[in-house]
């Protein structure tokens, strides 16, 4: 089989994923073992994970968070700024948004206010709540 018009083909239909994990199975050894199904299951999870990795990456640019870096993951409670742990964790759950409830975070001068809101928006584009944000037309 030639490689070459495949590849240019999937590009052209623009499923860059999985034109790149085309060619990384080709290229790999033990991967002639895999049958026809698993050769297309795997190229299927990896174009679909590239979409979603690209959609992410396009909200995260659109939100222009001030910190980049601020994850959920990061958020250190032991730090004495009143954060109640068991409300942030609800907070990160979205529902707030889906219920189209305001948020209003107050604080102290320099307690990370602005990296709690950045954290909060990265769980949220990271749950896809694109859509809720985007105006009824």
């Amino acid at each position: 089989m030639l490689t070459h018009p495949t590849l240019e083909q999937l590009k052209s239909l623009k499923l860059d994923g999985m034109a790149q994990a085309f060619t990384e199975l080709d290229n790999q050894d033990g991967t002639a073992d895999l049958t026809h199904a698993e050769w297309l299951g795997l190229l299927i999870d990896r174009e679909a994970a590239s979409r979603e990795t690209k959609r992410f990456e396009s909200r995260m640019r659109t939100a222009r968070l001030r910190h980049v870096g601020a994850a959920p993951e990061d958020v250190d409670y032991k730090t004495r700024r009143g954060l109640d742990k068991a409300l942030f964790q609800q907070l990160l759950t979205g529902n707030w948004i889906r219920d189209k409830r305001n948020l209003m975070i107050t604080g102290s001068c320099g307690v990370g206010k602005t990296w709690l809101a950045c954290a909060l928006a990265q769980a949220a584009s990271r749950a896809s709540f694109e859509a809720l944000s985007k105006p009824n037309s």
